[in-house]
């Protein structure tokens, strides 16, 4: 087991009740006037956008607007948020949504806090001195960004998507209501399942040798997703099950699955330049499509581990014939992904055979460096690789 610390200074309130939190929450912290952050309106057709107000207006804090995150945030709404907040004299970050609205809310955090583009702050890794205080109030269950330290942007005009990771981005709150998931529609709800197995997947499978607590941890998380996301196919108003999920989602990325490990997160970085580039591309649906074909690339480099994972997250057959387990696991996972209704190949996604090389060359910065990997770094040609094992 690697050396590790641990940080986890988000208080979360979780429950049908957890909004009625944020006026007591944001008090305690002394808040002068609150960005409200938000994305294309569907807080406001579930109600939750009236309650929130309401938090606020009973608790005194004032506040100003900025709606419109998309999917894949983008960097030129971040810097109107920064420049509007820097205007307004905001103090406080509140962002109601899913994942694009958290890693947008905390963009501009990092664009307050060091006073820089946002974009450079993304690019370069830069961490504040002192975060932004930010809260969240959840309306999906998948990225996990309510108490994760990373945040992702994409630059529309270069097609780059790009990540960074710092504790610096970890909020202050995190208002977790089940309840306010269950108008998500059933894609999304199995995109989110796909994302959140895979933060702890993306974990579980590195070449530390030894950590058998932080395994059974990520094969509980894993197991339970696995049950209630099966559950929420069937019947997407299971409150119970929305709530396992929306808690697994939590902890599957605020690195408790992590701890002693290494972490290169390989899937999700190739995946971020195919939904760069192919902007209606849903993470979850990519990363279902391109974390099975990694697995084949990968997997006779650490035959041991990959093995462990096959047979005691997705059920393959303990056998001598490690390779045979894990071939089986690896269908048993493309099977469920397609029981979930998502893409399991990469034509399914859009991409084509001639964009592979365009597309590899932006995850490589082109050829300039390489992708950190299981078995080691990737080239721009291994990455290619990956894409058609996705075929």
């Amino acid at each position: 087991m690697k050396p590790f610390t641990y940080y986890t200074p988000t208080k979360v309130f979780f429950g049908e009740d957890a909004e009625s939190h944020i006026g007591e929450a944001l008090k305690s912290r002394g808040v002068k006037k609150a960005l409200l952050h938000y994305g294309g309106g569907s807080i406001k057709k579930i109600g939750l956008y009236d309650k929130v107000v309401s938090q606020l207006n009973e608790a005194g804090i004032p506040f100003v607007e900025l709606g419109g995150v998309e999917p894949n945030p983008k960097i030129g709404l971040v810097r109107k948020g920064v420049e509007l907040c820097r205007a307004e004299g905001v103090d406080f970050l509140l962002g109601v949504g899913g994942g694009s609205v958290s890693d947008s809310c905390k963009a501009i955090g990092m664009g307050l806090a060091t006073g820089l583009d946002p974009w450079e702050v993304v690019v370069k890794n830069i961490a504040p001195e002192h975060p932004f205080p930010m809260g969240l109030v959840l309306t999906i269950s998948a990225a996990g960004s309510e108490m994760s330290n990373s945040c992702v942007i994409t630059n529309e005009e270069s097609n780059l998507k790009r990540g960074c990771n710092h504790d610096a981005n970890r909020p202050a709150f995190a208002f977790l209501n089940p309840s306010n998931t269950l108008s998500v529609p059933k894609y999304q709800t199995a995109a989110g399942v796909v994302d959140i197995m895979m933060h702890t997947m993306e974990r579980y499978l590195t070449n530390e040798p030894e950590t058998p607590l932080t395994d059974r941890i990520a094969e509980g998380l894993l197991k339970t997703v696995k049950e209630y996301g099966a559950r929420l196919m069937e019947d997407p108003q299971d409150l119970e099950a929305r709530a396992q999920i929306m808690w697994a989602s939590t902890l599957g990325h605020n690195d408790i699955t992590g701890c002693g490990r290494n972490k290169t997160f390989t899937a999700h970085k190739i995946e971020h330049d195919l939904s760069g580039v192919h902007d209606n591309i849903t993470h979850g649906a990519g990363l279902a499509v391109v974390f099975p074909a990694w697995v084949r690339y990968e997997y006779k480099n650490g035959v041991d581990r990959f093995y462990q994972w096959a047979v005691n997250v997705w059920d393959a057959a303990p056998s001598e014939d490690k390779e045979r387990a894990i071939l089986e696991g690896i269908d048993h996972m493309v099977d469920f992904f397609r029981s979930l209704g998502m893409p399991t190949t990469i034509g399914e996604l859009g991409v084509k055979p001639e964009e592979y090389e365009t597309i590899s060359k932006l995850t490589t910065d082109g050829d300039s460096k390489k992708l950190a990997s299981f078995g080691g770094p990737l080239t721009s040609a291994e990455i290619r690789e990956i894409y058609r094992l996705a075929e």
